[in-house]
């Protein structure tokens, strides 16, 4: 969860996914577990109702889950998409290719906020070890990458 003063970096993909999602919660899942609530009481004695607990559960973690959204997005830094392409410069928002040195595999990112992240369909987080390692460096850089086995990549391009 972000802290009231951390910024939140997202691309504008990503902001819409934030706002699709607490849109979802606040209109959608919240009458499911009112009903829940309500079916759960109409059964009668509360102090041994597994559904009412579940349900108070389940209420619980979509409310803080509407608070953690909330915070979120009052600290958004939306990621200039327009200028990363003109950088020569990994920064957030370019998309890389690099070539791990080791067994010579190329992969492509994009350099999100963690919020985003998603490594199995290219969206690295920059505060990944990998991410960390190409900030602010070149196309043909060779980077060693500080991770639980550390490794090199070439930076191949940046757009």
């Amino acid at each position: 969860m972000a802290k009231d003063s951390q910024k939140v970096a997202v691309t504008k993909d990503g902001l819409n996914e934030l706002l699709k999602e607490q849109k979802y919660l606040i209109h959608t899942v919240r009458a499911e577990v009112k009903e829940e609530l309500q079916a759960a009481r109409e059964q009668g004695d509360l102090s041994e109702n597994a559904d009412y607990d579940a349900a108070r559960d389940r209420q619980a973690k979509v409310e803080a889950r509407i608070r953690e959204l909330d915070n979120m997005l009052s600290n958004i830094e939306l990621i200039d998409e327009t200028t990363t392409g003109r950088s020569k410069r990994v920064q957030l928002g370019s998309t890389v290719t690099i070539q791990e040195l080791d067994t010579n595999e190329e992969a492509t990112y994009i350099i999100v906020g963690s919020v985003e992240s998603d490594p199995a369909n290219g969206k690295l987080s920059n505060s990944s070890p990998l991410a960390l390692a190409m900030m602010d460096r070149k196309a043909n850089d060779i980077v060693d990458v500080k991770a639980h086995l550390s490794y090199q990549v070439k930076i191949l391009s940046i757009k």
